[in-house]
């Protein structure tokens, strides 16, 4: 009954729109309250113990990292090179957005930085090759969501913290489904293209064009070069990694006199902002997950889900309505923080491994940025464009179906997140 308070108390606020760490926080309070698990005099303590962490400093580390990208238009060499590999094909600028994306989700591991980012820089160039408004946004938007998916990602950084996992690890594991998604991006944006004929490319692929373009672009792809190989090679840590990465990028941006001294408050204000609105949802979901844990509910939860079923393929499906569900009302943080402990031991009764169960998680979440009424993405590319929402969320249903299809094959194919 005392859990069913707290979570009762957690929803009723969410629903009268409290800021969600609020709403955590009191109703982790009204938890510990009720329960005595644990007592109200280790709460600072047990707050600070949960963001207390190495990795987290990755976080604004890599948001900083993107935004500096952009400040600098590096992230506009990154679009041009993949619009000289690929702006040949039917198709072409289009495709070159979402690898753009792609590109620029090995630098900022954030959904939303990745669509405020490429949005910017491809809409216009989108609508007057004949794609409409509404289209456009819903490819910037889906092509964005490889944020969290491609490595680095602040959702795998996360969810590696929250379950005692190398973030490093699932880096690696996440890499072949990400591009997946990508690829599922790219292939439906093709299909629906020869469909509609929104956009037909008449360039010629120039060799020397692309190298060009490469010669251009070569200091921005160094840094997600920088981020990746460090992190794979074992040099770098996922956090050094974002180290090194921002100092590379400000000093290019230096030399090259895109960025100036003054500029630095201002984005560091970005990043201060995107980590002071993660860190208060993780230190309070920590300490959420740990009365849960106590009090045996992973556990009652697991024997009440397989008294149901222990049939593995309908499992694997129920976590996967749940993920898509959560994912369309709460965003990947609270979301990671509060399932990842509960499901996993769910996973872990079918056979599943951690790092198998955590890609599985975090591909399937992905969605969520795409989907109503939350679908962050969604309202990004909506602010930048003054384009309905609901127009946005209907020209995304055929990412959406990609994207859930890619998720099923992730969840049954455990060899495409061996790490």
């Amino acid at each position: 009954m005392a859990i069913a308070l707290g979570i009762g108390l957690i929803l009723l606020l969410l629903f009268l729109a409290v800021p969600f760490w609020v709403a955590l926080g009191l109703g982790t309070v009204a938890l510990l309250l009720t329960t005595g698990v644990l007592p109200l005099s280790l709460l600072g303590e047990a707050l600070f113990q949960g963001v207390d962490s190495f990795a987290l400093i990755a976080i604004p580390l890599f948001v900083l990292t993107g935004d500096v990208m952009v400040r600098s238009k590096l992230a506009y060499k990154l679009l041009d090179f993949a619009e000289a590999t690929t702006g040949s094909f039917r198709s072409g600028f289009g495709t070159s957005t979402v690898l753009g994306c792609g590109f620029f989700a090995c630098i900022s591991g954030s959904d939303a930085a990745d669509a405020a980012a490429i949005g910017r820089i491809t809409m216009q160039r989108l609508v007057d090759l004949g794609y409409p408004k509404p289209y456009a946004c819903a490819l910037v938007a889906s092509g964005a969501c490889t944020g969290i998916l491609i490595p680095p990602s602040i959702a795998y950084i996360i969810i590696a913290l929250v379950l005692g996992i190398s973030a490093s690890t699932l880096f690696v594991a996440a890499m072949i489904p990400g591009l997946i998604v990508l690829s599922g991006v790219v292939l439906t944006n093709v299909v629906l293209n020869r469909l509609n004929g929104y956009e037909n490319s008449r360039n010629r692929f120039s060799l020397v064009k692309w190298l060009v373009a490469l010669n251009d672009a070569k200091w921005a792809l160094s840094i997600p070069g920088i981020i990746l190989g460090g992190i794979y090679s074992g040099v770098f840590t996922p956090t050094e990694s974002a180290a090194v990465a921002v100092a590379v990028a400000l000093v290019v941006g230096m030399v090259q006199g895109t960025i100036r001294v003054k500029d630095l408050p201002a984005m560091l204000e970005t990043s201060a902002r995107v980590n002071g609105v993660i860190l208060p949802i993780i230190g309070i979901a920590m300490l959420f997950a740990q009365a849960l844990t106590v009090l045996d509910v992973p556990q009652d939860f697991v024997r009440a889900v397989t008294s149901i079923t222990s049939d593995p393929i309908a499992l694997k499906f129920v976590m996967l309505f749940i993920f898509i569900v959560a994912g369309m009302f709460m965003e990947t943080t609270p979301n990671i923080v509060i399932l990842a402990p509960l499901l996993y031991p769910v996973a872990k009764a079918i056979g599943m491994d951690q790092i198998h169960f955590c890609v599985f998680m975090i591909t399937s979440l992905g969605l969520g940025f795409i989907t109503p009424p939350m679908g962050l993405n969604l309202f990004v590319m909506s602010g930048l464009t003054g384009t309905p929402i609901m127009a946005i969320a209907w020209r995304a249903v055929p990412f959406v179906i990609t994207m859930i299809g890619i998720s099923i094959l992730v969840g049954f194919v455990p060899v495409l997140s061996r790490s």
